[in-house]
């Protein structure tokens, strides 16, 4: 009996392509309006999904993640505090910096800019 070889092993995955201007500035985009309606998820799988794409797209998803982890960080320390009664306020203050700040980096990322969102603690890079 004849023993056959093994068959090669599969071809290595090629690296990410780099995605084109336009559609860094698409992705980068919806990531801020996906922070809008999805708080940290959209970001974060935005980020893993999309950070070997592209410098721009890189630096736009770790923007949003950060943003949107700072925010996680305001609406538990809200719920701590509505124990206080004042954890609405924290919580409505967070809620409304999260759209307008969003609306404006969404604004800044379809223009091709960068964008620092203010009060944001800096956790991926």
């Amino acid at each position: 009996m004849t023993a056959t070889p093994p068959p090669p092993p599969p071809a290595a995955s090629p690296a990410a392509q780099e995605m084109s201007p336009a559609d860094q500035r698409l992705w980068s985009t919806l990531t801020h309006v996906g922070g809008i309606l999805f708080s940290w998820l959209a970001p974060l799988i935005a980020y893993l999904v999309l950070k070997d794409r592209g410098a721009f797209v890189r630096a736009h998803t770790a923007t949003a993640l950060n943003f949107q982890l700072t925010l996680l960080i305001a609406y538990v320390v809200g719920f701590i505090l509505t124990f206080v009664v004042i954890g609405f306020v924290v919580w409505f203050a967070a809620w409304v910096l999260a759209i307008i700040f969003g609306i404006m980096a969404a604004i800044a990322a379809n223009k091709g800019e960068f964008y620092t969102y203010p009060l944001s603690i800096k956790f991926v890079s």
